[in-house]
């Protein structure tokens, strides 16, 4: 999840906000309006006798939210710094628009708008639809902007496509109709999971940003292992991996712990381009890391009508493994260069570094209690945000949170909403247009045929379909996409359904640092000063993992904490092994041995993979290739023993 409290001016992904004067005036009385409004529908208040039902609740947001946007973010470069007269224009439209959406819900659904709407309405629902259109091409990339654009308009020429393209045809009124007087596009499931449960998660990674959490996760690191052999490197992985879960944004991540950790690991001794690849591992890998996944994994857990602490039990191993992977490649690399770790009279003191932010530790942990112990999702965040704030108040002189930051932090929450409202609502567009055709299933069902029931095909159809997709979406988009046409295919083919949407969302992520697209690597070459191709590749093969993982847990469910115990744990040592050799084979060292000739890293590298591989049978070569490697690699180097 994302908050401006986390992305620093000129991050790559979004443009800067532009509130500021008026316009900043405007945003918090949107946000405080739209944050009262989410609060009162998550904890069902009825403030001042208010209780809309569920849709009236949706168009509000979007109303109160999307207007944020439009005055946040410019149409053009031309406008960064103002808000030009046609931006209030459309962000007045939209909360109109908004109003009279929620103050006809109940109409809407009584009389079946989505199916047949008086004249004046559909005009309305097209304005309506137009700016939505505009606030996701505003706040996303600009293919998901004609992803949007043409699959919100597939209803238009769905008979005209061919073969399993081919779908119900819909005249333009039908079609806006269906798009925002239904419940299956513009507030279908995404905007649901965004409006009830996820507005909380946004507020409470802006009021940890804001009252210092970022600054206290690095310390935290530092203090505990920046002294040790390539210590800034590991500062980076732990520290990347706890703000990363929060933030959910690889690239903003780079761009917010990147800024200290990479020039710590450049002085250590860390190659530039190396530096970098590490952060932008570190930075993506956190989209994937319990508690907080990111939006896209609530809206799993609404594709697969389970509880939210399904997903993050099922992502909590393969999350481990792969930042396993990195700390021991960053340490052996470290040990193969004789790098040493941070002087320590740079290194903050680990007690009083906890004295002075144990209570952010203890919101990750209150937060995760609430989540998987008490299982509620949507009241959790705002509890451990009220319990941040309180601790900010009292700790003033310290933090210096006053009237002042919280007024900025309304502003800030309002912002980091409306920039997810405006994304899921043009995402709605995609989903209502497949769904109103039958496309949608028709895909799946098409795709399986094809594949002709060969598993290794599908998942490499399902893996290149959300590797394209990435590199123009968000990891949030690319998810919503495939979940509706892709993942029910690997479901219908016999994989276990949490495992198949967890591949998706693992596979949407993987552009983040594999070339030619790679935006978290060219990111953090930019903080690096390294050349941005060199680190992207360093990237790939660092962050590997990131490309078997899902392509392993789909094919053994174990790695996902599916099946019985002893599975599980045979699954979790034998993966924990393989990822050891592979990183020994990547970095060339291997405790205990030292450096490793090229002929062992290859033996080595084979083993682990095959070790890696949901079958016994490939455990015991792996592993036997693995001893056979490690002997031969000692007897061939005795005197190059190491650490």
């Amino acid at each position: 999840m994302t908050g401006p409290g986390a992305k620093p001016a000129g991050a790559p992904e979004e443009p800067p906000s532009r509130l500021h004067g008026v316009a900043f005036a405007a945003a918090f009385v949107l946000s405080a309006a739209g944050l009262a409004l989410a609060v009162n529908q998550v904890f069902n208040l009825g403030l001042f006798g208010f209780r809309p039902i569920s849709t009236a609740f949706h168009y509000l947001v979007i109303g109160l939210f999307g207007a944020i946007a439009l005055l946040a973010v410019p149409a053009t470069r031309r406008q960064a710094h103002r808000v030009p007269w046609f931006d209030w224009v459309l962000a007045a439209a939209l909360v109109g628009l908004g109003i009279w959406l929620a103050a006809s819900a109940l109409t809407i659904q009584l009389r079946g708008w989505n199916a047949a709407a008086p004249f004046w309405p559909t005009v309305l629902a097209g304005a309506f639809t137009a700016i939505v259109l505009e606030g996701v091409r505003r706040t996303g990339e600009t293919i998901l902007f004609f992803v949007c654009l043409v699959f919100g308009a597939y209803p238009l020429f769905a008979d005209a496509m061919p073969g399993f393209l081919w779908g119900v045809q819909l005249d333009l009124p039908g079609t806006i109709q269906e798009h925002v007087f239904g419940t299956e596009s513009v507030i279908g499931i995404p905007m649901q999971v965004v409006a009830d449960m996820l507005i909380g998660f946004l507020v409470f990674g802006v009021v940890l940003s804001a009252t210092g959490g970022a600054s206290f996760f690095m310390n935290f690191a530092l203090a505990l292992m920046g002294a040790s052999r390539g210590g800034p490197a590991k500062v980076a992985v732990v520290s990347s991996a706890l703000f990363g879960m929060l933030s959910g944004s690889p690239t903003s991540n780079v761009l917010t712990t990147g800024t200290l950790t990479i020039p710590t690991m450049k002085r250590c001794g860390y190659p530039p381009h190396y530096a970098g690849a590490v952060e932008a591992c570190a930075s993506t890998g956190g989209a994937l890391m319990p508690p907080v996944m990111g939006a896209a994994a609530f809206i799993m857990a609404s594709f697969l009508n389970v509880p939210y602490a399904e997903v993050v039990l099922a992502a909590a191993l393969p999350s481990a493994l792969y930042y396993l992977a990195l700390f021991l490649q960053t340490d052996l690399f470290a040990a193969r260069n004789h790098l040493h770790g941070v002087p320590r009279e740079e290194i903050p003191p680990l007690w009083p570094t906890l004295a002075g932010g144990w209570y952010y530790l203890a919101a990750i942990v209150g937060l995760t209690v609430l989540l998987i112990v008490y299982r509620i999702e949507a009241q959790a965040p705002f509890w451990v945000s009220l319990f941040l704030l309180g601790v900010a108040l009292l700790r003033r002189r310290a933090t210096g949170f006053g009237l002042r930051a919280f007024v900025r932090l309304v502003v800030e929450s309002g912002e980091a909403v409306a920039r997810l409202v405006s994304l899921i609502a043009g995402i709605g567009l995609i989903i209502g247009g497949m769904s109103v055709t039958g496309v949608a299933n028709s895909f799946s069902r098409e795709l399986v045929q094809y594949a002709g029931g060969n598993i290794a095909l599908l998942l490499f159809f399902g893996a290149a379909t959300s590797f394209i997709l990435g590199m123009g979406m968000t990891a949030s988009a690319c998810y919503i996409f495939l979940a509706i046409v892709l993942a029910p295919a690997l479901v219908t083919a016999g994989l276990d359904p949490m495992a198949s949407h967890l591949y998706v969302l693992y596979w949407g992520l993987v552009s983040f640092i594999t070339p030619p697209v790679a935006l978290a690597a060219i990111a953090a070459a930019f903080v690096a000063k390294a050349n941005p191709m060199q680190t992207a590749v360093t990237s790939l093969r660092i962050g590997v993992l990131l490309l078997l993982l899902p392509v392993f847990f789909v094919l053994q469910p174990a790695l996902i904490l599916r099946g019985d115990l002893g599975t599980i744990l045979l699954a979790t040592v034998t993966a924990s092994v393989a990822i050891l050799v592979l990183a020994s084979a990547f970095e060339g060292h291997l405790y205990r041995v030292g450096a490793l000739p090229p002929w062992a890293r290859v033996v080595l590298g084979a083993g682990a993979l095959l070790m890696l591989a949901p079958e016994p049978t490939t455990d015991l070569i792996g592993l036997g290739i693995v001893a056979a490697g490690v002997v031969a690699a000692t007897l061939a180097r005795p005197a190059t023993r190491s650490g």
